[in-house]
C-alpha cells in the first residue's frame, strides 16, 4: 500500500468503497472472487488498499476491539502496535503522575499509545520515521477526533530535541527482516540512545521487549512487566517522575477492559493488579504440598515468585524453577492453583499406565525446568493429534524437576481460583 493509495482511500469515494470491501467475502476462499469484481469499477491500487485495510481490521479486533473498525493499520504497524488495554492502562499513569503534561513520543507507529494518552487528556507530538506509517497515525489521530491534542509528524527519532517537554514516551523498533529484537543494544534506536534523550526531560516511559535483562534496566528506573489474560505482552521502564519507588513491578490486566491508573486495585475488584517487592528472603525450599500454583508470566520475569509463595503460604520444590507448592488453597490473581493428586518419578510407560488406569480423556501437559518435548510427549501418552483417551476425566500433567530428578505431577485446576 502506498500513500497516495492511503489517501485517497480517506476521501468520500474511497470510503465508500472502503464499506463495500467490508461488507463483501475477505476470507480466502472468496478474497479473489470479491477483487475481481471491485476491479470492474475502481483502480487496482485502491481496491488492494480497501482489502488490506479491511483484513487488518479483522485481525486487529484481537488489540483494539470495537475500535478496530475506524482504525488504519499496515501490516508490521499492527504487529508492533500497543494493545489498547495495556496503552489505556500507560496513558492513565501519565495522566496520574503528570496531569496536563506534553508528551514527546519516539516512533508513535500507527499511534495506539499517543492515542490513549490523548484520550486521558494529554497533548502529545507523535515522530515516525515512516510516511506511510506516520500518515497512518494521523488518520487514526483523526479518527477520534483528536487532532487538536495529538499530532504526527515524519522524523528520525534521533534528531528530535525533547527540550520544551514534559515528558518522553518511546517505543524503539524490536524486529528486523530476521525477527525480533532481544539485545536492548540492537533496538532501533539503541535503548542507550533513546535513555539518553529521555534523560533530557523531567519523566520518562521506554517500551522494551519482555526479555530485557534485570542488568540492563538503568539505576533508578522501574521495570514494569505487563501481562493480559495471563499471557507476557511487553515491559517498560518508568523514568523520572514517572518512576515509582518500588523498582520493578508485575502488572495484570484482564483481556476484555482497558483499565486507566497505576495503583493496584483489591483483588476482588476489576482491574489491574499489581505486585511489587516486599523485601523478602529466598523463598523456603518444601516438598511438594496439595496445591501447585504457576505464577504469571509478568510476576516471574520481574522476579517476584517469592512474593507469591508468601501469599499462598508456601515454597519452592525447586529453588530455580518457578513453581511454588503450598499445601494451602489461597486465590490470588498473581498465580494460577491446581490441586496435586499425585507425584511420580517422570517415566513415559508408567505415566502411560496411570492416564489409561484413572480414565483420562483429556489431557492438558505443562513443563517447567524440563528438555521434554510436549508434543511428542502426548503421543506417546496416546494423546497425538486430536486424539484423546477412551476416559471422561480431565487432567492436567505437569512435568518439572526437582534437583536432577525429573518428576511428572498430575494436576487438576483449581476452579475458581
Amino acid at each position: 500500500m502506498d500513500i497516495a493509495s492511503f489517501r485517497t482511500l480517506r476521501t468520500p469515494s474511497g470510503q465508500a468503497l472502503l464499506k463495500e470491501a467490508a461488507e463483501a467475502d475477505v476470507s480466502e476462499d472468496g478474497l479473489l472472487t470479491t477483487a475481481s469484481r471491485l476491479r470492474e469499477r475502481h483502480d487496482p491500487p485502491l481496491v488492494a488498499a480497501a482489502l488490506t485495510q479491511v483484513r487488518l481490521r479483522q485481525r486487529a479486533r484481537a488489540k483494539f476491539g470495537a475500535d478496530a473498525d475506524r482504525m488504519y493499520f499496515t501490516q508490521a504497524g499492527l504487529e508492533q502496535s500497543t494493545r489498547a488495554s495495556v496503552a489505556a492502562y500507560r496513558a492513565g499513569r501519565f495522566a496520574d503522575r503528570l496531569p496536563g503534561a506534553r508528551v514527546l513520543e519516539l516512533g508513535c507507529g500507527i499511534g495506539a499509545d499517543l492515542i490513549a494518552r490523548a484520550r486521558a487528556g494529554l497533548a502529545g507530538d507523535g515522530v515516525e520515521l515512516d510516511p506511510l506509517t506516520a500518515e497512518v497515525a494521523r488518520a487514526n489521530v483523526a479518527a477520534f477526533g483528536l487532532d487538536g491534542l495529538a499530532s504526527v509528524r515524519v522524523g528520525d527519532a534521533t534528531e528530535e530535541d525533547p527540550s520544551g517537554f514534559d515528558a518522553v514516551f518511546a517505543d524503539p523498533g524490536r524486529r528486523t527482516a530476521r525477527g525480533r529484537v532481544f539485545d536492548p543494544r540492537s533496538y532501533e534506536p539503541p535503548l542507550d540512545v533513546v535513555l539518553a534523550m529521555a534523560g533530557q526531560v523531567p519523566a520518562a516511559c521506554v517500551k522494551v521487549a519482555p526479555g530485557i535483562p534485570h542488568e540492563a534496566v538503568p539505576d533508578g528506573a522501574e521495570a514494569e512487566w505487563v501481562s493480559v489474560g495471563g499471557e507476557v505482552k511487553e515491559a517498560a521502564l518508568w523514568l523520572g517522575e514517572l518512576a515509582g519507588e518500588a523498582g520493578r513491578r508485575a502488572t495484570l490486566l484482564p483481556s476484555d477492559t482497558r483499565p486507566s491508573g497505576s495503583e493496584p486495585f483489591s483483588e476482588t475488584e476489576p482491574g489491574a493488579r499489581t505486585l511489587t517487592p516486599r523485601g523478602l528472603d529466598a523463598p523456603d525450599v518444601r516438598a511438594w504440598g496439595r496445591y501447585l500454583y504457576e505464577p504469571d508470566g509478568a510476576v516471574i520475569r520481574a522476579h517476584l515468585v517469592g512474593e507469591v509463595a508468601e501469599l499462598v503460604g508456601g515454597g519452592l520444590a525447586d529453588p530455580r524453577i518457578a513453581y511454588v507448592t503450598s499445601d494451602e488453597l489461597r486465590p490470588t490473581p498473581f498465580a494460577s492453583a491446581y490441586e496435586v493428586e499425585d507425584v511420580l518419578p517422570f517415566s513415559v510407560k508408567r505415566l502411560r499406565a496411570e492416564l489409561r488406569r484413572r480414565e483420562i480423556g483429556v489431557l492438558t501437559v505443562k513443563k517447567r525446568g524440563s528438555a521434554v518435548d510436549v508434543d511428542r510427549l502426548r503421543r506417546d501418552l496416546g494423546f497425538g493429534g486430536r486424539r484423546a483417551g477412551r476416559g471422561a476425566r480431565e487432567l492436567t500433567l505437569v512435568v518439572t524437576r526437582v534437583g536432577r530428578d525429573p518428576v511428572a505431577l498430575l494436576t487438576h485446576p483449581v476452579a475458581g481460583a
